[in-house]
């Protein structure tokens, strides 16, 4: 099926461009993480994490001003957060930033995002449409806040005393208004799974 001009026009906007970039940021940012004890590569992985995760609010409120809302922004943009999110933690897990019991709030997290991406997926072919909710894009800040902590990591204790330990109450915090938000939308959703 051919696209139209303006669909075109909409795949090369600035709030798509914006998601491209938060995409490409992903294994560049991972990458990065793989040299913990280079000071320099985690503020440069905390950089482009933090522009990364600037452009999350910026491309879906310019999408909506502009009027350049698109089904490819809709769609890659949930994608682009959790993939900048999932390769973060397992990269903080795989250096040991993120350990022991602090594993399970990853887990928690990773878990969520991949039942809710199910659920939504299965809601969709029943046109049943599940809104982002107030608290999820809290959580959302909330886990992006606490991955930038424990992404500047021992680089960051140099400065601020702690700041792992910061990160780390943080993703809890987070792990938690993950499994609030993931009940909330499974309940929701279930409702529509019993209806069919």
């Amino acid at each position: 099926m051919a696209m139209s001009s303006l669909e075109r026009g909409r795949t090369w906007s600035l709030p798509n461009i914006l998601t491209y970039g938060r995409l490409v940021a992903v294994p560049v940012v991972a990458g990065l993480l793989f040299w913990p004890e280079l000071h320099w590569v985690r503020w440069t992985a905390l950089g482009l994490f933090a522009l990364a995760a600037i452009t999350d609010f910026f491309d879906g409120y310019l999408a909506r001003v502009w009027s350049q809302q698109s089904s490819l922004g809709r769609m890659l943009d949930p994608i682009a957060d959790k993939l900048l999110v999932a390769a973060c933690l397992l990269v903080l897990v795989a250096d040991h930033t993120i350990a022991s019991w602090s594993m399970w709030a990853a887990i928690v997290i990773l878990c969520r995002e991949i039942l809710v991406s199910g659920l939504r997926e299965y809601l969709a072919e029943l046109r049943v449409s599940v809104p982002v909710t107030r608290v999820a894009k809290y959580k959302t800040t909330m886990q992006l806040v606490s991955l930038g902590f424990l992404i500047a990591g021992p680089a960051g204790e140099v400065v601020l005393p702690g700041t792992v330990t910061i990160g780390l109450v943080l993703l809890w915090t987070a792990a938690l208004l993950t499994l609030y938000t993931g009940w909330d939308y499974m309940r929701s959703g279930l409702k529509h799974v019993s209806d069919g």
